[in-house]
């Protein structure tokens, strides 16, 4: 049987650049959230925010690893007041960051409060406005439907409309794990409830003319949140709100699986275009999430933050102890930013395979290291001497920054 199956026709299947879904550009402080901007990255502090102290000293921390966007948490209006204070602290000692706020059961009241205080509140549509589930019951009438809805709206439009007047922005952040009850009953514990309960609160927006939102739709399995945010895109898209999502992987846990299961989850989805900000979870210091994310964002080519290793598996060939040879490299240059350098064991598939590398340190023959710019040799050295020659060769063309 001959020809091609249809599903692989396009071109763009097969296209190596990441074409970005167009969205509307979302101002948070200082920072912009859309495709017309660099994938932003944010976490969120794990301090009380009523500790006044020690969550000012959190979101700084976060910020000095290159965190762009910090949220915290505001359960009560006492912790919507502590957020003043928090702003004013970190304007005072150290400099503005973007701060979200984020929202949950019933909390109409501590959202009109902390909006005044932040760059972005965070709402979660199955919490929002909060009915405790009745096990007894069966069904949704209509009409319950309706009035759950018309209610929703109006609890809703004093905070959309704050935000509008403030020029603030809004993210509609869906939990699977949160589904509101008759989201349940009407959809099930599903991407499709989730996008339905997203749904709702942007048409909300809508008709109040509000546009500043972003979305994100994250579960706990990675397959289901890839197939919420690609059914939420379509959906959006066949609506006309191209808002900017925001992607990640809740509760991810700890160590290489959570950063792991982040990975499966959020990388796919910007590779197919999808997605303006992230957020690593991990049961870890805030702080370690965020190498995470830049990693993804720097293995994909849409942002480049730290030097790009390229270095071969090791094998036979190979006339030097690679691993030793790539830590020393890395130790010498890490502090670096924007640079491709290739660590290869052997002249057989060193610079094919590091063509696209911007120098390259390859074993030549034993005890001896060739030097590349590029596609190009540049000189031989004594393995002795091969880091430090690089390290020349970096200076040479005014490259080099000192650590």
């Amino acid at each position: 049987m001959t020809g091609t199956p249809a599903s692989y026709d396009s071109v763009a299947r097969y296209d190596t650049l990441i074409h970005r879904r167009q969205t509307r550009s979302v101002r948070v402080g200082d920072i912009w959230i859309g495709s017309d901007h660099p994938v932003a990255v944010q976490s969120m502090i794990n301090e009380d925010t009523l500790d006044i102290e020690g969550a000012t000293a959190g979101i700084r921390r976060l910020h000095e690893v290159g965190c762009e966007i910090v949220r915290l948490t505001v359960p009560s209006l006492a912790h919507a007041n502590a957020v003043k204070e928090i702003r004013q602290r970190l304007e005072d000692t150290y400099q503005p960051v973007p701060l979200v706020a984020d929202v949950h059961h019933n909390g109409m009241k501590i959202a009109l409060e902390v909006a005044q205080h932040v760059d972005k509140v965070r709402i979660n549509p199955g919490l929002f406005v909060f009915d405790k589930p009745d096990p007894n019951r069966t069904e949704f009438s209509p009409e319950e439907v309706s009035a759950i809805g018309e209610r929703i709206a109006e609890t809703f439009e004093p905070l959309v409309q704050l935000l509008k007047q403030e020029d603030k922005a809004l993210r509609i952040g869906v939990n699977h794990g949160s589904l509101a009850e008759r989201m349940l009953f009407s959809y099930g514990d599903t991407p499709l409830g989730m996008v339905e309960s997203a749904m709702e609160f942007i048409r909300i927006c809508d008709r109040l003319d509000f546009h500043n939102i972003v979305v994100s739709m994250k579960a706990s399995r990675a397959p289901v949140m890839m197939a919420a945010y690609r059914m939420m895109a379509d959906r959006m898209d066949a609506e006309g709100f191209p808002y900017p999502l925001h992607l990640g992987v809740t509760e991810a846990g700890d160590g290489d699986y959570g950063r792991i299961k982040s990975t499966a989850g959020i990388a796919p989805l910007l590779a197919e275009g999808l997605g303006d900000t992230i957020r690593v979870s991990l049961t870890e210091a805030p702080e370690k999430e965020i190498p995470v994310c830049y990693s993804i964002l720097q293995s994909l080519g849409l942002r480049k933050t730290m030097v790009e290793y390229v270095a071969c598996p090791s094998c036979g060939r190979t006339l030097f102890n690679l691993e030793e040879v790539l830590h020393q490299v890395r130790n010498a240059t890490a502090h670096l930013t924007g640079l491709d350098i290739a660590v290869m064991g052997c002249i057989v598939n060193g610079p094919g395979e590091m063509a696209d590398a911007d120098y390259g340190y390859v074993g030549k023959t034993p005890g001896t290291i060739s030097l590349y710019r590029g596609r190009d040799e540049i000189r031989r050295v004594p393995e002795a001497e091969g880091v430090a020659a690089l390290i020349a060769l970096i200076k040479e063309d005014g490259r080099w920054v000192d650590p």
